[in-house]
């Protein structure tokens, strides 16, 4: 079996293999590779040594290993790609523009925190009618539970959740329901517990600074190897797991300065196996910067990814259904649904217009005309807006079921790809919090106190912020699956599959043209309407019933939260407190 390395920064390597070592040659074609023949099968363990790190310094993982049994400290074994489990079933089809995405823990999904557990719960998604599963991080990270941005090994599956063949298993089973399967992945830092890619090669580089330290070299000397690094992962996840898309985590955080960027290799990367493969790949970024260079197609000058999450939507109907007003907040605030209004028709509320936050105008404006709706997400909740909030409640600690079946109809009747976040499709009452299992006593430590001191700032007394090094923080954060069919759960979830079926059934609610969304509110009263061709939706906010001029259009009630009698003819439609309505001709 061929083994192969690159190390620049060493003068010799030898690789240990079921106990036996041997010594690596240098490639004569690549500059700074290493290769050795050796004998190998399914689960071999081995590892480098490198003459760097001294006499009697113990094997060093590999940075491609597909498998880390023992964790990131541990020797990588032997994968068999053409052994995993077999897919029975063709990648659904879907186009992004007729998705519906739900974004799923594989730690928390099901106290087992296993991809077989997950694998068994995939009828719930088949019949909420959502289209694909979006996967929060799965490669390895230090510790059994965690939220997977820490991650260490981008070409390894975390053991705990069952590895390289437990996702294969997963991703088939998803296939076989009908489902696609989304991976999210982080290239702009690497976990600060098991990291051994510094000893191989210059990965990361003084030249920026980043909020994890030394950023990922992609401009800087080696970095032609670095990005093929990171894309030869991206595109394994694609073509030997059969994952249909990636979630690229933090894009704004990515540092490079090269004239063609690394995300514009990777998306031109990833078009090139969509169109080997004849299966429709895609890119979604996450991304601060309210840019719509992002999802602009790369002939047209873009970053070419082909979907943004779009956080200003959700910043103000979060605003508009709260009443929240700190941190980032604060711009969406004085006037949520006017906010959301312009989202709805514009994308980016901030679109070269003054951020309170930031201290400066924020954005560029979004050619609504010419960019198709599908460029983007909308969404209510996500882990990072449950997650990473002091306490990690869901919207349904605070709100009314009727106010949760409004926040389900913007987004899913709204004109961007729906995405869900697990559990809020019957409002789940467990939190979702911050939770870790580092090794190192000091890292703990640091990760505590310094969650502790951070929401100190905003008022919260040390003891009321949850210790994420405690296994009960995690235990906490698992859905409970008796809630689906419990009183207001059931309503609910009843309600999230009624909006999916009309999404599905109903082509204006998929038209992709953002100029022919129609979009009306009154701040004072709390109600907002929309049009989407021939669909009409109307969402009061208020406790109090409201009426609402809709126009002499024929429309009639296809499915309203609380009962509502259908539009006079004069058009005017009384909607009771808390409650959405969508109607059609």
């Amino acid at each position: 079996m061929q083994f192969e390395v690159w190390a620049p920064l060493t003068g010799h390597v030898a690789m240990l293999l079921d106990g036996a070592t041997y010594d690596m040659a240098r490639d004569p074609d690549r500059d700074g590779w290493w290769t050795a023949e050796a004998p190998a099968a399914e689960g071999s363990r081995y590892g480098f040594l490198l003459d760097g790190d001294g006499p009697g310094a113990g094997p060093r993982p590999d940075p491609r290993g597909r498998r880390l049994p023992d964790g990131p400290d541990g020797l990588s074994a032997v994968v068999d790609l053409e052994a995993l489990a077999p897919r029975s079933a063709p990648a659904p089809r879907t186009r992004l523009q007729d998705a519906v995405l739900y974004e799923l823990h594989i730690g928390t999904f099901t106290p087992e925190g296993t991809f077989d557990a997950a694998a068994a719960r995939l009828g719930h998604l088949t019949a909420l009618g959502v289209t694909h599963v979006e996967l929060m991080p799965v490669c390895s990270f230090s510790g059994r539970h965690g939220w997977g941005y820490d991650g260490v090994a981008p070409w390894s599956v975390h053991e705990p959740y069952g590895g390289p063949a437990g996702l294969a298993r997963f991703t088939a089973a998803a296939h076989e329901a009908g489902l696609g399967v989304v991976l999210d992945v982080v290239h702009n830092h690497l976990g600060p517990s098991g990291n051994h890619l510094p000893a191989f090669g210059p990965y990361f580089t003084d030249t920026h600074h980043t909020p994890w330290g030394s950023a990922v070299n992609l401009d800087a000397a080696g970095s032609d190897e670095v990005r093929a690094y990171l894309i030869g992962s991206a595109l394994a996840w694609l073509r030997d797991y059969g994952i249909d898309g990636l979630r690229l985590d933090a894009v704004h955080a990515l540092a490079d300065d090269r004239a063609l960027t690394f995300l514009e290799e990777l998306s031109a990367a990833v078009d090139a196996l969509a169109a080997d493969t004849g299966r429709p790949l895609f890119l979604i970024a996450e991304s601060d910067r309210c840019d719509p260079r992002t999802t602009t197609p790369r002939a047209a000058g873009g970053l070419g990814l082909h979907a943004q999450w779009n956080d200003d939507f959700h910043h103000s109907l979060h605003c508009a259904l709260t009443g929240e007003s700190q941190a980032y907040y604060a711009d969406f605030a004085a006037a949520p649904l006017g906010a959301l209004a312009k989202t709805m028709t514009r994308v980016f509320f901030h679109d070269g217009t003054w951020s309170s936050f930031r201290g400066r105008t924020h954005g560029r404006p979004v050619d609504h005309r010419r960019t198709p709706a599908h460029r983007f997400l909308g969404y209510t909740q996500t882990h990072d807006q449950i997650g990473n909030r002091a306490l990690g409640d869901r919207l349904s600690a605070s709100l009314s079921p009727g106010l949760l079946a409004c926040a389900a109809t913007v987004a899913l009747t709204g004109p961007f790809v729906p995405m869900l976040f697990m559990g809020e499709e019957w409002g789940a009452r467990t939190p979702w919090q911050y939770f870790t299992d580092h090794r190192d006593p000091e890292l703990a430590e640091a990760v505590r106190s310094g969650r502790r001191r951070e929401f100190a700032a905003h008022g919260w007394r040390a003891e009321e912020v949850p210790d994420p090094q405690d296994p009960a923080t995690r235990d906490r954060s698992c859905l409970d699956w008796a809630e689906p069919e419990q009183g207001d759960h059931a309503r609910l979830l009843a309600w999230y599959r009624t909006l999916i079926t009309l999404r599905r059934t109903h082509h204006d609610l998929r038209d992709p043209d953002l100029a022919a969304v129609r979009v009306a509110h009154d701040e004072e009263r709390r109600w907002l309407t929309f049009r989407r061709g021939d669909v009409r939706v109307a969402v009061n906010l208020s406790p109090n019933p409201v009426t609402i001029a809709l126009g002499r259009n024929g429309v009639r009630v296809l499915a309203s939260w609380e009962p509502v009698a259908h539009p006079g003819p004069d058009g005017r439609i009384h909607v009771p407190g808390e409650t959405a309505v969508v109607l059609a001709p």
